[in-house]
């Protein structure tokens, strides 16, 4: 083990990264409105140039950068920093449940081994590793007086949670790797990334996603004259559809598996009718999904099978419904054989004293789908969900095993000494 390595990775401790987990999991940041945890990443970071790369007023990504001699690659450590949900009754009841449980607000609990709070696991457990290794090494470069041949960038990214627009009267591009393009347009670009996700592996490749719209039609009508006059409501046609639609989506990963990925597809949302007035149908039924795609697929191609089912649908059913693509993000794959995802799977196997086993059926998409799309070879490595008893998707999602931050850092820290070394 080298003497940067080892000054690294006696810096990275438990206390250290429950800390940085607990600060980063208190500071709400719903997509949108990430600037404040920025600035305090940013803050963090003074020592290694630490700046807010600024969006708008409320949405930022922070960065950093461990400068080198320039003789050799530089590297960037990614985590995205933004909340699946919100923490606010308002926004987040009823559709999260009847109400929020405490690991569902930005409230930093320590148990242990754990902490809790929203996002606690992902992203912000990640976004604390990164940080943490980031300071680590760059005390480390100071206190070994090294010269690194190439920088080590830390990201940030806003944006990063598969999302429209929280406030529909804003700017609506908040979500989706908002952030990771932004900070990539203002320069922060790399030789090759590893982006800091759940899952206990190192993955070179992902899923992409696409969002459908299907409008089933039907006639706005009163409920006094329903016996009177025609009578369509695009409600209960679309309940119809719904049903046959998720057996569709059913068997949708069977006829698009890959070695690494099994795309899946949801029904997310339903809307139809005015709540303030059920007196009356309306003439219109939105029905919209989400539908993963693997590496190699192309996203008119999955548009073209759906609606290819949804006109025997419309058929059977005697309905009119029409079917559009308003989202998507590519799959991406980065070459197995970069260096990136060879020297990752070495730092993984190092640090777990074990050897690393590629995870099939994955549908999980990240900004690595923005890093790849714009040319920066990319690895994903992450930590497993923390053992909790009855764990649901909100707690896997709200909960970090600091023993974990301590072997994914260890990793992290592994690929960052190593790339020190590299001559370009």
């Amino acid at each position: 083990m080298s003497e940067l390595l080892t000054e690294v990775l006696r810096r990275i401790t438990p206390e250290r990264l429950r800390a940085a987990a607990q600060a980063i999991t208190s500071i709400p940041s719903p997509t949108g409105k990430e600037a404040p945890l920025a600035e305090w990443l940013s803050a963090e970071m003074s020592e290694i140039n630490g700046q807010v790369l600024r969006i708008d007023k409320d949405q930022a990504n922070a960065v950093g950068r461990v400068r080198s001699r320039r003789t050799g690659r530089d590297l960037m450590l990614y985590a995205p920093i933004d909340t699946l949900t919100t923490g606010e009754e308002e926004e987040d009841v009823p559709w999260i449940g009847r109400e929020l449980r405490p690991d569902m607000r930005p409230e930093a609990t320590t148990n242990g081994d754990l902490v809790q709070g929203l996002g606690a696991g992902n992203p912000k457990g990640h976004a604390a590793c990164v940080l943490v290794v980031g300071q680590a090494y760059g005390e480390a470069v100071e206190a070994t007086m090294a010269q690194p041949k190439g920088d080590l960038v830390l990201a940030f990214g806003a944006g990063g949670m598969p999302t429209d627009a929280i406030d529909p009267t804003g700017r609506q591009n908040t979500g989706h790797g908002v952030g990771a393009s932004f900070l990539l347009e203002r320069g922060w670009y790399t030789d090759h990334a590893i982006i800091a996700k759940p899952g206990d592996f190192v993955a070179h490749d992902e899923v992409g996603l696409c969002w459908f719209e299907l409008t089933v039609k039907g006639l706005h009508t009163y409920a006094g004259s329903r016996h009177r006059l025609p009578y369509s409501n695009p409600i209960v046609t679309a309940a119809e559809v719904i049903t046959r639609l998720e057996r569709w989506l059913e068997d949708f990963p069977a006829r698009h598996r890959t070695a690494t990925a099994a795309p899946q597809g949801i029904v997310g949302s339903v809307a139809g009718g005015w709540e303030r007035l059920l007196a009356v149908t309306p003439a219109l039924c939105r029905i919209r999904l989400d539908i993963r795609l693997a590496p190699g697929q192309e996203p008119l191609a999955v548009r073209r099978e759906l609606a290819e089912f949804v006109r025997g649908v419309a058929g059977e059913l005697g309905a009119e419904i029409g079917c559009e693509l308003v989202n998507h993000i590519p799959a991406s794959a980065t070459d197995p054989g970069a260096w990136v995802i060879t020297e990752t799977i070495r730092a993984w196997e190092a640090a777990s004293g074990r050897p690393h086993t590629p995870i099939p059926g994955n549908s999980g998409a990240t900004d690595a789908n923005i890093l790849r799309a714009r040319g920066i070879p990319t690895a994903r490595v992450g930590m497993p969900k923390a053992p909790l008893p009855g764990i649901d998707f909100a707690l896997g999602m709200n909960t970090v095993q600091v023993t974990e931050m301590l072997r994914l850092s260890e990793i992290l820290a592994r690929v960052a000494v190593a790339n020190s070394e590299e001559e370009r």
